[in-house]
């Protein structure tokens, strides 16, 4: 393969343009503190429409884990698709690595776009970052989804064997791939059943590792490091939706569990039969029902 031309980034541009057709700019804002943001937005804002904001996992970037998503959603919302600090095209010269950091970043990039009231959408790693949105901002944020995102965890659930990889930093570098080998193993712990990618030459493994997984290495897996370290757990006062995939691996069914009964009758659990923690992928007609049920018909019977 010839080192100037790139499967993975050929499917990048495609996603762009995807999102570009469904109305969506690429931005960039400047943070004044070190960081800077990027984020999908709306070419232009209806303010007939409710906002929402769709937060991603640990992986590639957020045109590849809403990609899916965007084209059934984006005719009932206003939709900011952001890049997380240390993904995309987000970046931070500070050493804050927490997922309240992150967080916050968040919520300037939504006031610089004057959006004051939200509802939102965090998949995983984005689970633990809308959570912490809900929790300091709670005025700005109208209905929540949880996805797959093991927020009630504790440091000893590691020592306690509830995880398939109980050592941190193995799990640091499966999270974040450097070699073909360890990208299977992500995709064997996301995936109840996951795809052959024993099929795949090792180049084609190695394109999507050095386009989008060889860039803020440490950076990465310190936000996995920052994980199990102490957080803001209040209740979240908004109506939430826990999404789970009933085998997932990498956050175990029964944080989902904990989740719920952490939050009360604020929140409703729903398992997704038959997948793992991708379920995104592996189920997303199934996603994107529930989404709708929660999100759209609500506003529409909200507005009757």
């Amino acid at each position: 393969m010839s080192s100037c031309f790139s499967f993975t980034e050929v499917k990048n541009r495609c996603l762009q343009s995807c999102f570009t057709k469904s109305g969506l700019r690429s931005t960039v804002t400047d943070l004044k503190d070190g960081t800077v943001m990027h984020c999908w937005v709306p070419k232009t804002r209806n303010l007939s429409k409710p906002d929402l904001l769709l937060i991603h996992g640990l992986g590639a970037n957020a045109l590849w884990q809403w990609s899916n998503i965007l084209p059934h959603i984006i005719n009932y919302f206003n939709v900011y698709v952001p890049d997380l600090v240390f993904f995309g095209d987000s970046y931070t010269t500070r050493p804050e690595r927490s997922e309240s950091f992150q967080a916050q970043c968040l919520m300037k990039v939504m006031e610089v776009n004057s959006v004051k009231k939200m509802s939102l959408v965090g998949l995983s790693y984005g689970g633990f970052v809308g959570y912490s949105m809900a929790v300091q901002f709670k005025d700005n944020i109208e209905r929540v989804v949880i996805c797959s995102a093991g927020v009630c965890m504790e440091e000893k659930d590691l020592r306690d064997g509830m995880f398939p990889v109980s050592d941190l930093e193995e799990a640091s570098r499966i999270l974040v791939p450097q070699s073909p080998e360890k990208l299977k193993d992500l995709v064997r712990y996301s995936f109840f059943k996951p795809p052959p990618l024993c099929l795949l030459p090792s180049f084609l493994l190695a394109d999507f590792i050095h386009a989008m997984c060889s860039e803020y290495v440490e950076e990465k897996r310190d936000l996995i490091r920052a994980i199990p370290k102490d957080r803001n757990m209040s209740k979240i006062p908004k109506p939430t939706l826990i999404l789970w995939g009933e085998y997932d691996q990498i956050f175990p069914l029964e944080l989902g569990q904990r989740l719920k009964r952490h939050l009360g009758d604020n929140a409703q659990l729903v398992v997704i039969k038959n997948a793992g923690h991708a379920f995104n992928v592996e189920k997303p007609k199934e996603y994107y029902n529930h989404l709708k049920s929660f999100l759209v018909d609500f506003q529409q019977l909200y507005h009757q």
